[in-house]
């Protein structure tokens, strides 16, 4: 007998569900026989109405077209921008499942925060001159609506890159400056330094993303009157300032002969104690070096917070303490302490969060620590979403380009992401043994295109810089590839792993969020926000 599959309105589904005379336990078969609706045609089951794929493919259908449309320009009242540095498709992918496993399922059915936003598209990440990009030219386009070189911050493309004399006339202005003049609060949070690439790029405008502190500056860019980035955060001037900045970096706010709380000195040759300067200029002011200060924050009597967590870069979420002077807050604490601040402002905020160590750990070839800060990022949106409305609240989460990161092999499903591969026999039941490579050898699911290679350590992650480049392949028979320290096998032998090229995702939500969809150039993100919160307009009206 022919099987006929019935494509049934949920309404039917359920309806038919419910019917105990079709002969669900096979006592009725005459009712099957009759209806189109058998699986089989002689117990009368409705595979429509009982499997549960279909009808979850059916449920999220209908969600969809439940979804309504504001298109209306400025009907924004906040701006959330999510970063994650580095966080291509398959690291989202990867995370996902990780994150699943980490509680308790098989991981693929498992989804992210932000993986439950109802708009997606997909951003092309090239820079005006590299094909692969870096992450000054891709903030750029994302904050400024204009694509730049590669490490120009804020600039447009005229420039010349560490070319002080060549940036006359190609600054160009960002989401947060427009905001900040449209009388709106601000607010950038980083787990990198503050001045880094990422977070640098929505306040600071240079044709040299590593022109951090002054001790960076060449001759050149000293002689031309160009500042480094940790000035221009104090040198801002729009508005009332930016509201809360939180990152690493400290060492770029404070003199050489200053140390920080862990011990270690400041970068600048100006004398200048930048952090003690930023108190001085705003009202209702705080600086924080440390989580429980952090904790003790006030959001109600608190207009403008500076948290410093690091000398250099916060640590790996996985690493991450929470006690005494090196104590630091995780980016989803970070999220809400800055919501709440920012949302005493009746015109509405702009923040911008980079999950900037998911680059860092890739950098390095350990999987483990990339998954996990994806994983803290997911655990941002999630508060960010739950501290804010969608009817008012415009929030993207994106990634400025990806990794050469892969997903490989055949494991069967369940299988730990960051585990040996293990795949299905000819039956399709789980293999007990480990897949293996031509030459006998097993191998891991998640591995890198490029990179220093293979490392078992006891810790990892930056740890991988100081010991010999190890590409190919290794036996990994007796090596817990799930461990943190583990990093992973690399192709192509190189001082550090790189990024990749391809397409990235934009996930959003709120007013205006419909307008990401298709494939995109990435500084059309800026250009929704735009319209989402008509920040040119008010800041127009403003001046």
């Amino acid at each position: 007998m022919n099987k006929k599959f019935l494509v049934l309105s949920m309404a039917a589904i359920l309806g038919l569900a419910a019917c105990g005379s079709d002969g669900d336990n096979g006592t009725n078969g005459s009712d099957g026989n009759n209806g189109s609706d058998g699986n089989n045609g002689s117990d009368g089951k409705d595979w429509t109405a009982v499997n549960d794929w279909y009808i979850d493919g059916q449920r999220r259908v209908t969600q969809a077209g439940e979804l309504e449309v504001n298109n209306q320009a400025g009907a924004a009242k906040n701006i959330i921008l999510f970063v994650g540095d580095g966080m291509g498709v398959s690291t989202v992918t990867a995370a996902r499942i990780l994150d699943g496993q980490l509680k308790g399922k098989t991981g693929e059915e498992n989804s992210l925060s932000f993986e439950t936003l109802p708009y997606l598209g997909l951003a092309k990440t090239y820079n005006v001159d590299g094909q692969t990009p870096d992450s000054a030219g891709t903030m750029t386009a994302m904050v400024t609506g204009v694509k730049t070189d590669v490490g120009v911050l804020s600039q447009a493309e005229g420039v010349t890159r560490g070319n002080c004399a060549s940036t006359q006339g190609q600054d160009l202005m960002t989401s947060i400056e427009l905001a900040s003049i449209a009388g709106m609060s601000t607010g950038v949070i980083s787990t990198a330094r503050i001045t880094h690439a990422t977070p640098a790029a929505t306040y600071a405008h240079s044709p040299e993303r590593n022109w951090e502190s002054d001790a960076d500056l060449t001759a050149e860019a000293v002689t031309n009157g160009c500042k480094d980035i940790a000035a221009q955060l104090l040198d801002y001037s729009f508005g009332s300032g930016i509201n809360v900045i939180m990152g690493g970096g400290r060492r770029a706010f404070i003199p050489n002969t200053m140390t920080g709380p862990e011990g270690k000195s400041g970068k600048r040759l100006d004398g200048r104690d930048l952090t003690s300067e930023w108190t001085a200029k705003y009202a209702n002011s705080a600086y924080v070096a440390d989580r429980d200060s952090f904790l003790a924050l006030d959001p109600a009597t608190t207009d403008h917070a500076l948290g410093l967590f690091n000398s250099s870069h916060m640590e790996y979420d996985y690493d991450r303490t929470t006690d005494g002077a090196t104590g630091e807050p995780s980016l989803a604490e970070m999220t809400a302490k800055s919501i709440d601040i920012l949302k005493k402002n009746d015109k509405g905020f702009v923040l911008i969060i980079e999950a900037g160590r998911i680059d860092h750990a890739h950098h390095a070839g350990n999987a483990a620590r990339a998954l996990h800060d994806t994983i803290a990022l997911s655990e941002a949106v999630r508060v960010a979403m739950e501290k804010t409305s969608s009817k008012d609240t415009l929030l993207v989460v994106t990634a400025d380009h990806s990794h050469v990161f892969t997903i490989a092999g055949y494991p069967t499903r369940g299988n730990p992401i960051l585990g040996l591969v293990k795949g299905n026999d000819s039956s399709g039941i789980s293999a007990i043994t480990n897949a293996t490579d031509a030459n006998g050898m097993p191998y891991t699911t998640v591995g890198y295109t490029n990179g220093r290679g293979y490392a078992a350590l006891e810790t990892g992650g930056d740890e991988r810089y100081g010991l010999p480049i190890a590409a190919g392949r290794f036996d990994l028979n007796y090596v817990n590839t799930q461990d943190a320290g583990f990093h992973q096998e690399a192709l192509v032998p190189l001082e550090s792993e790189t990024h990749a090229g391809e397409d990235v995702a934009i996930f959003a939500s709120g007013p205006g969020a419909h307008l990401v969809q298709g494939t995109v150039e990435q500084n059309h993100i800026f250009h929704v926000i735009n319209h989402a919160a008509s920040l040119v307009e008010k800041a127009e009206a403003a001046l």
